[in-house]
């Protein structure tokens, strides 16, 4: 019977038990599972940040509102320019068709959206009430007859008052 190294009682085999390594039985406790040196909470916790890094990060977020502010209420103001000219233009044509229809342009801005009694043509309403006043909520300055054509109509700008620069600049039909 002849057995071979491995086969034999007591060396290294499965039964014996002999040769196997085998982890020690300490356990790690728990403040040391992440670092070999430990770290107290508390430290860690205490991290935030200063009133002064607060404050500096308020003014930074003011003046960063501030420039976005002002940018979009010029490109407002430039946009409701650019419609009054527009809405100058098309409440010039309601008006000439007025007055092809009743022979001459309306004495007020009005008899384009109510009948006037001295209108036997009255084909209208040729506008709304809210196509008589401006993007800033104005009335058009009007004048029939003109000192430029058979009316005269004006868009007063963003003040509506009479002159100005800027948004503020007027603009007639006749211009």
């Amino acid at each position: 019977m002849m057995m071979s190294s491995m086969g034999r009682p007591g060396i290294g085999n499965r039964e014996s038990g002999i040769g196997k390594a085998q982890a020690p039985a300490t356990r790690t406790p728990a403040c040391f599972s992440h670092s070999p040196f430990p770290i107290p909470h508390s430290r860690r916790a205490q991290r935030a940040f200063t009133l002064l890094e607060m404050l500096a990060v308020i003014v930074l977020i003011g003046i960063i509102s501030t420039v976005v502010v002002t940018q979009i209420s010029k490109n407002v103001d430039k946009g409701k320019y650019g419609a009054g000219k527009a809405q100058l233009m098309t409440l010039s044509q309601k008006i000439e068709n007025y007055a092809l229809d009743n022979g001459s342009p309306p004495q007020q801005l009005e008899a384009l959206s109510v009948k006037p009694a001295n209108a036997p043509n009255w084909q209208g309403p040729y506008a709304k009430e809210s196509d008589l006043k401006d993007p800033w909520g104005h009335a058009f300055g009007y004048q029939s007859p003109g000192q430029n054509g058979s009316f005269d109509l004006i868009f007063y700008g963003q003040d509506g008052k009479p002159g100005g620069e800027g948004y503020s600049k007027d603009l007639g039909n006749w211009q």
